[in-house]
């Protein structure tokens, strides 16, 4: 596999839900709405979905309950076989893969994670973690040794021997995570991993899991109907509506140019000046005076520095490399609103 090929890609995939299927979309006209394949008794999962995931990325797909996000995941890994379309992990079109290889597949290379922890409660911390690899027929000294070392990461040493009901709701959902990471996967899905923690916990564990990619750099599909972690997680967002995807887009994408009036609803109560940064607002032809900000601040972080600056344009850097300069009235307008 190349570097520029993605690791997750799918293509104009289908999931229809039904009595025949496969028979209903090879007739159907491909411009149908949700309600009008609904009126003909069949329900689209997924509709006509194409996107890639690349290496090392967080892609966020959020929606309302109903949208399609979770369907579309299970979709990634087969769990769901889906009605049309293609989809390929790693170059491989998963749909031709006989069981076998897609079990190896599965085992190897993706770890999944959802809402419910779905730990063995008569297993300690330890032998949850390492249930995983004891099915993948590992001896018992090295997936010890393995296990111990994730139990470390997420911040549970010293809790091997505990059980579940001996728990917090947050370290339930550590245990969890770690048990998906004993396999070492290179793809990892997360359907709705916090909804079910208390607001508090829920933000530990959004500062805990950005710290494990920073340190693992995992290609993550995370689901999730909540915006704002939406926004404090991605690199990108997929927002999705009966099945279909509105808008894949950069979480400054998202919030400054909403392809559609769904996701302008989405978007409506976002303070801006906490997504949007720098580095998207650069004019790379312009010129800027002066002392240089950095891309990955946000116009909140740089609120004090644009109502006292006088410069029209500031210069802009990533690492050693200047962007540009971003023009300042552009940042005020995110930051106290437009004049218009």
């Amino acid at each position: 596999m190349s570097a520029d090929t993605p690791v997750i890609s799918c293509k104009n995939v289908w999931k229809i839900f039904g009595r025949d299927p496969k028979k209903f979309l090879a007739t159907m006209d491909k411009g149908l709405s949700y309600d009008d394949i609904r009126a003909a008794g069949y329900i689209a999962g997924v509709k006509d979905v194409s996107l890639d995931v690349h290496k090392g990325e967080m892609l966020v797909i959020m929606g309302l309950s109903g949208s399609g996000k979770s369907t579309l995941v299970r979709c990634f890994s087969r769990l769901h076989d889906i009605t049309g379309g293609t989809i390929s992990v790693e170059g491989q079109d998963i749909m031709s893969l006989p069981e076998k290889e897609l079990i190896d597949l599965r085992r190897s290379k993706m770890g999944m994670v959802f809402q419910s922890f779905g730990l063995l409660p008569h297993r300690s911390v330890l032998d949850n973690v390492a249930f995983p690899l004891e099915m993948r027929g590992q001896d018992k000294h090295a997936r010890r040794e393995r296990a111990l070392e994730v139990i470390k990461l997420v911040g549970l040493e010293g809790r091997e021997d505990y059980f579940p009901r001996e728990l917090s709701g947050g370290q339930q959902q550590r245990v969890g995570i770690a048990r998906s990471l004993a396999i070492e996967p290179d793809i990892w899905f997360l359907d709705e991993p916090f909804s079910a923690l208390d607001p508090l916990i829920r933000r530990e564990m959004q500062d805990e899991f950005l710290r494990l990619q920073q340190l693992l750099n995992k290609t993550i599909v995370f689901i999730t109907h909540d915006f704002d972690e939406a926004l404090r997680l991605a690199d990108r967002i997929a927002i999705m509506k009966d099945g279909a995807v509105e808008q894949c887009d950069t979480p400054d994408q998202i919030v400054l140019n909403p392809a559609t009036e769904y996701v302008r609803k989405f978007t409506e109560e976002v303070d801006k000046a906490r997504v949007v940064h720098a580095g998207v607002l650069v004019d790379p032809k312009a010129k800027g005076t002066g002392d240089p900000i950095d891309a990955k601040l946000t116009v909140h972080k740089m609120a004090r520095m644009l109502v006292n600056d006088s410069r029209d344009f500031i210069p802009v850097t990533r690492g050693d490399n200047l962007l540009g300069a971003m023009p300042r009235k552009a940042a005020l307008d995110i930051l106290l609103g437009s004049e218009e």
